[in-house]
């Protein structure tokens, strides 16, 4: 388990004051500044941060002495993280996201390693697993729910998916 967790990445400059733009990972938007100061990636910079509206899917956030609009454009792409002892206590049967990338994936006919976790997306109507499958290098994309994804184990590194055709394509657009 990772030490640091991503709670999100500033996605742009918003305005003329200072304000950035944020896409926030966190189920609830409103933890992305519960738990105190975020760090950048390796840690090197804290960031205080105030929620002052949505723009989209992004959230518009003040963050403390970010006070122009050519400090905000130098953030863009910064990686938001919290230390990962800040965070609740998850429930039996939760996990955290960052928690899954990387870990095995398993057929569950044959329990054999059929690729890795390569990423979790939530588009907006489910969460998605993505693989990167072994056999072919290619990225694939799955419902992630109980139906595609029956268990996760991450003690043990690995998640069971049920059967499932990644099969190479044959050059002319069809599997086979």
């Amino acid at each position: 388990m990772t030490e640091r967790v991503c709670l999100g990445v500033i996605s742009g400059a918003h305005g003329i004051r200072g304000e950035v733009k944020v896409r926030c990972f966190a189920e609830d938007v409103g933890s992305l500044t519960a738990y105190g100061p975020l760090e950048d990636k390796n840690g090197s910079r804290k960031f205080v941060l105030k929620i002052t509206g949505r723009i989209k899917d992004d959230l518009r956030v003040k963050i403390q002495g970010c006070d122009d609009r050519n400090a905000a454009e130098a953030l863009k792409g910064t990686e938001l993280y919290i230390e990962r002892s800040a965070l609740p206590e998850l429930e039996e049967d939760e996990f955290y996201h960052t928690d899954l990338i990387g870990l095995d994936v398993k057929e569950e006919a044959s329990s054999e390693v059929i690729g890795k976790v390569a990423a979790l997306y939530n588009f907006g109507a489910n969460d998605v697993i993505e693989i990167k499958v072994n056999k072919t290098a290619k990225l694939e994309m799955l419902p992630f729910n109980r139906q595609y994804v029956p268990e996760i184990n991450i003690k043990d590194g690995f998640i069971i998916v049920r059967e499932i055709n990644f099969a190479p394509e044959d050059g002319d657009g069809h599997e086979g």
